[in-house]
Order: C-alpha cells, then sequence, then structure tokens
C-alpha cells in the first residue's frame, strides 16, 4: 500500500472579507510527481504558502510525515523541503559554503550529508566554486541540495523551471524524476508549463478560484480525449459516411475529427474503402493536458 506523505484537508484561508482558498483536499503519495496547477489568482501561491509554513490556514488541516503543522510544527517541517520562487543563495560563497551555512541551522546534520546531496545533484565537480559562476540550472540544483539536507519526505518546487532554457529544463525533468523513483521522495511541483507537467507528473491537482476542481492521473485525465484525424477524396462522401459511422468534428481545413477506439478506427477505415473513398491520412492524435485544462476552468490562463 501508498504511503501518504502528505495530507490536505478541506483547506481555507480567508483574508479580510474574501475567502480565497476555498476547501482544497488532496494526498500525496511516497515516490509520486504531483502537478499543482492553477489560473492566474486561482490560489495556488497561497495554498503553497500554507504547506511551507509562511501563512496560517483560517481552516483546515495540513499533515506532513504524518505530523499536523498546526499542533506539531516542527516535526512536520522536519520532512518537509521546499523552494519557493527562486532559491537564496549566497553568491560570494561556495556552493560548499552555501550549504554548510544551512547545515549548521540543522540537528543532526554534517558535512558527510553535504557530500551525499551534492553528488545526489550532480554538482560534485563545481560545488568548491562560487555560486556566481553558477548556471541557473546549477542554482536551483544547489537549491534543490539545500532542500534535501535534513533528508525530507516531501519535496515542494515553485516554478522549478523557470528561466531554464529547453535543455535545462528536460534535464530539470530528469532529475526531478530520479529524485522520485530512486530516492522514494514525494515532489509537488507547481508550473505554468503545461506540457511539462504532462511529462513529468504521475497526478495532477487542477485549481481555479480557490478550488480544486480534478484530481486524477495524468493518464486518466486524458486517455478519453484521444482522437483520429482524417483526410479521404472526395471529402464530402467520406465526411457523409463516417458521419453515419461515429460522432464527427469538421475542423474547416480538410480533416475531420472523431473519437479514438482502436476496435472501431480499422472497420470505419475499411467501410469507407468499400464505398470507393480513398482514406489519404488517419492519424491518432494525443491529447494535451492545455486543452483539459482551459476546458475545465473556463478559458482561464495559466498564471
Amino acid at each position: 500500500m501508498e504511503k501518504t506523505t502528505l495530507s490536505v484537508r478541506n483547506l481555507k484561508k480567508t483574508i479580510g472579507k474574501k475567502e480565497i482558498i476555498k476547501g482544497i483536499s488532496f494526498d500525496l503519495k511516497e515516490g509520486e510527481v504531483f502537478g499543482f496547477l492553477g489560473p492566474n489568482g486561482a490560489g495556488k501561491t497561497t495554498t503553497i504558502r500554507m504547506l511551507v509554513g509562511l501563512i496560517k490556514p483560517t481552516s483546515g488541516s495540513v499533515e506532513i510525515g504524518g505530523y499536523n503543522i498546526e499542533n506539531h510544527f516542527f516535526e512536520a517541517m522536519k520532512n518537509l523541503g521546499c523552494i519557493v520562487e527562486n532559491p537564496e543563495l549566497y553568491p560570494y560563497l561556495s556552493g560548499w559554503d552555501n550549504l554548510l551555512h544551512f547545515v549548521r541551522m540543522l540537528d543532526d546534520v554534517g558535512e558527510e550529508r553535504i557530500t551525499e546531496v551534492t553528488q545526489l545533484v550532480g554538482l560534485t565537480d563545481r560545488i568548491h566554486d562560487k555560486v556566481k559562476t553558477y548556471s541557473l540550472g546549477m542554482r536551483q540544483r544547489l537549491g534543490i541540495a539545500q532542500a534535501l539536507l535534513g533528508r525530507p519526505k516531501v519535496l515542494i518546487l515553485d516554478e522549478p523551471t523557470n528561466g531554464l532554457d529547453p535543455a535545462g529544463i528536460r534535464e530539470m525533468r530528469q532529475f526531478i524524476r530520479f529524485l522520485a523513483e530512486s530516492e522514494g521522495l514525494s515532489v509537488l511541483v507547481s508550473s505554468h508549463l503545461l506540457s511539462e507537467i504532462q511529462l513529468l507528473c504521475d497526478r495532477v491537482a487542477i485549481i481555479s478560484k480557490g478550488k480544486v476542481i480534478r484530481t486524477d492521473t495524468v493518464e486518466h485525465l486524458l486517455s478519453n480525449r484521444e482522437q483520429l484525424i482524417w483526410s479521404f477524396e472526395p471529402f464530402e462522401k467520406g465526411k457523409e459516411i463516417l458521419s453515419s459511422l461515429t460522432k464527427t468534428e469538421d475542423s474547416g481545413d480538410g480533416f475531420i475529427r472523431t473519437e479514438y477506439e482502436s476496435e472501431k478506427a480499422a472497420l470505419w477505415n475499411k467501410q469507407l474503402v468499400d464505398a470507393g473513398v480513398k482514406v489519404t491520412e488517419m492519424n491518432r492524435k494525443l491529447p494535451a493536458l492545455e486543452d483539459l485544462f482551459l476546458e475545465l476552468t473556463g478559458g482561464d490562463k495559466i498564471d
């Protein structure tokens, strides 16, 4: 049975007379990457700030590693590592000295742990260089190393690929997957890059107007949205036949879209050919999380 490392129950936050967060609930499991998506003003950042103890919820509960943050704050925080926005580092110090500075604030963590996390994030060759000489990707890795010093069960990363080039984004994605699969960490990732979330995450929570409107595996969210793209000659005859067999959508550019049904696609194709229609294209189109996101949030833009 998968172990729950972060449990959020009916979390609410009221500022003044306005309820910003309206009863959010979700769980993180050991070894999974969990995506947290929300359009501008949805309450994503406010929720993360409550999870990491920067602001206090109006009501509801957060448990990290089995500890409630209201009743056992310090024990809960020992199970949490986080980077909210950009990691705060001292550019005039080396990577090693930055980590050494943070180690002094932790109980039962010594220099051997610095060596471990340095190897884990792939900075062994550069750890004694000054941080001001690091690339943005290296600084992000050092920030994650800092967050891992205390051996947390949960890692929260707010926009971890922000500002990275495509190669850096891919590298960060592979690294986050490695942390989850090899180290057993639960990683919560907030991001505005929907394509990255689709590639990176096991499950996704979509938040809009202070509520989680959908939580599910990426695979299940998109499994019923695959389409077939058809092109044939003559077009009108093919469209008429296909429309009699299944629901169709004319995209207006010479292509017809249908739902993807593997058992029926070959049969539909045969019926078209038998009727004298030449099928010139039949492509399976994988869905995009972006399409589902826009549909669920009523077209709201991602922040």
